[in-house]
Formats: structure tokens, C-alpha cells, sequence
């Protein structure tokens, strides 16, 4: 089967991989679509996601939907032909942390388009029967790729506890702060500033649901004004640069409450320590989602046409070079930018 391979840095080739029929429990999947996330990005732009580097050549992409082809012994409730969302994330179930529920810090966990497990950048691939969720006739394959990011938006808001009427702030209206400013106003977030420099995505924040949008010049002091010099009640960080995160901390009120989403290229990042300690704010980091891919489903269905405009582009796997490159570079205003294997 084909496969697109990162060999270095901002350089793919298409290559051959063996493709072997469904073990048992298994099912083969035809990959007919998948997002390019924000960590595809690093390891694209900067050899690396955090300090973990890049083992090229490496398969990425974790953003997958696709149909069935075949299906191992012991697999039911599938039948060639269902298409699925795809889960990329492996679990043991049997460390401290998937048997009291933290699945996503899993100790024995083999994700998907990280070192040593290729992801789905490829036509074909065989994953366990639970890693397959049911998705409608009537959604896109490019809207349902939505899923594992709007998953990992939706676990952000289990530690950004927003109530009805909180007043939210989101840095970075790429993909998953599109999805995040979604969200927060589903949650019931009275006002949301999302703050980007980039003009098509503060637009495209405006229909995720973003009530003002602010460049990062000065954006705090605006904030502030805004809020009679309070502050907001969290302040949510999906660009994850050290200036981002640092006014994520100057954004948020007295006792508020901050939740880093994005990925830091750098392993050490300088907070700026006394606001946050003279506010007494809660700091939250975020790993990816647990358990929040079917919830993401029914969400992604019941408000299709609130989510659709963040997929913006799509390209074929043999332009994926292309696809990354204005993935990267935010330009063609793009939004979320689909592969299709």
C-alpha cells in the first residue's frame, strides 16, 4: 500500500508498506481522509514535538476517518463498507492510570504517528474493533476527521469548568482554538475574545463563535478594558508560544483559572511566576482527550453546519507536501486542512 513518509524536516515521499490482513479482533480500515493537526506540524517544521524528535523516516497523521475492508475472527457489529472514525491511540488497560480512568496517561500507550507506530498517512490500516466509532451517513468523512481534535477540545473543558455566563479568552485560532472558542460558547461562556494575528482566522473564530477578536498587539490591555480591569474567568492557551501562555496568565482574573491546550515547541518554557501567584490561579496542562471521540460524534452531527466551516482545504496524499506547507505557513486561508489517502 502507499504511504506518505516524512523523511526530514518539510520533505515527504510517497513509499510502498506491507499491508497484511485483520488479526483477530481486528478490522482493516480503507483511511479515506485525515486532518492535519498542530503536532503533525512541529514534527514537520521543527523535527520534533517537544522532546520527543522525530524518527524519520516516520508515517504522521492521527486525525482519521475512513470504511471498512475486512474484518478479523471475533469482530461483530462491523461490516465492510461502515464508515468509522478512527481512534490512533492504543491503550494498555491494565496500568494504575487506564484502570482508574486517565487512559490518555496511559504508562504503556502506542499513539499513532509517533516513533515507531506509523500513523495513518497511508491507504490501509488494521486497529482493534474498539477503536472504531459508528459515524452517520449524512456526515463528510472530511467533517467527521474533526472528531479527534474537537475530542481533545472538549477534554480541555473538563479543566476550564466554564459556567454559564463565565467570560473566556482563547490565544490561537488555528484548528483546536476554533474548536475550543466552539466549545466554550456550548458550555455557555456569556463573551469570548480569541486573539490571533492571522485576519482569515480571526474571521473563521467569529463563526466558531468568538464575540470579539483581537490581534496580539495589545491584546491583554483590551481584554482588560473590556472587562472593567477584572480580567477573565479562564484564559485558554491553544498557540502554546511562551508570550501566549505568559498572557493567558496576565488575561485571567483573581482565583481564575488558565488550561495550556497547545503543544510548547520548547521543553522549557519561562512562566511569568508573581501574577500568577498573586492571583492564586489554577493552571491546567492538557494530553490530548480520554474517552471524548464519541461525544465529539454526536456533537459533530447535531451541529454540522457550526463546525464545517474550520475544514477549509483538503488535498490528495500525493500534494501532501503542498498541504503541509500551507497548513504551516497559514496561508490560502486555510483552517483545517484535510489529507485524503
Amino acid at each position: 500500500m502507499n504511504a506518505a513518509e516524512l523523511v526530514s524536516t518539510r520533505q515527504f515521499r510517497l513509499a510502498e508498506m506491507p499491508s497484511q490482513d485483520p488479526a483477530p479482533g481486528e478490522i482493516q480500515v480503507r483511511v479515506e481522509a485525515v486532518g492535519i493537526c498542530g503536532s503533525d506540524l512541529h514534527s514537520y517544521s521543527e523535527g520534533a514535538v517537544g522532546d520527543t524528535p522525530c524518527v524519520f523516516p516516520m508515517v504522521l497523521g492521527h486525525e482519521p476517518a475512513g470504511t471498512v475492508v475486512k474484518c478479523g475472527a471475533g469482530v461483530t457489529g462491523w461490516s465492510p463498507g461502515d464508515r468509522a472514525a478512527l481512534e490512533p491511540a492504543l491503550y494498555c488497560y491494565h496500568c494504575e492510570f487506564c484502570r482508574t480512568g486517565h487512559h490518555n496517561v496511559c504508562a504503556n500507550i502506542r499513539f499513532l504517528s509517533t516513533p515507531g507506530y506509523p500513523g495513518f498517512f497511508r491507504e490501509f490500516v488494521n486497529l482493534p474493533s474498539a477503536n472504531l466509532l459508528a459515524i452517520p451517513k449524512e456526515m463528510s468523512m472530511e467533517l467527521a476527521t474533526v472528531a479527534e481534535p474537537l475530542a481533545v477540545a472538549l477534554h480541555s473543558m473538563k479543566f476550564a469548568a466554564i459556567d454559564a455566563g463565565d467570560t473566556v479568552a482563547v490565544f490561537g485560532a488555528g484548528p483546536i482554538g476554533l474548536l475550543t472558542v466552539a466549545c466554550a460558547k456550548i458550555a455557555g461562556a456569556a463573551r469570548i475574545w480569541a486573539v490571533d494575528p492571522v485576519a482569515h482566522r480571526q474571521e473563521l473564530a467569529k463563526q466558531t463563535g468568538a464575540d470579539v477578536v483581537l490581534d496580539v498587539n495589545d491584546a491583554v490591555r483590551q481584554i482588560h478594558l473590556d472587562t472593567g480591569g477584572r480580567g477573565v474567568d479562564c484564559a485558554i492557551d491553544c498557540a502554546a508560544k511562551q508570550h501566549t501562555t505568559n498572557e493567558a496568565i496576565r488575561a485571567a482574573r483573581n482565583a481564575g483559572r488558565v488550561v495550556i491546550t497547545g503543544i510548547h515547541s520548547d521543553t522549557h518554557v519561562p512562566f511569568e511566576m508573581s501574577p500568577m501567584r498573586r492571583k492564586e490561579l489554577s493552571v491546567f496542562n492538557v494530553r490530548r482527550s480520554n474517552h471524548e471521540t464519541q461525544e465529539a460524534l454526536d456533537l459533530l452531527a447535531e451541529r454540522a453546519s457550526w463546525f464545517a466551516p474550520v475544514v477549509t482545504h483538503t488535498r490528495p496524499m500525493e500534494r501532501i507536501g503542498e498541504a503541509f506547507e500551507i497548513a504551516n505557513d497559514y496561508t490560502d486561508g486555510v483552517g483545517k486542512m484535510v489529507v485524503k489517502p
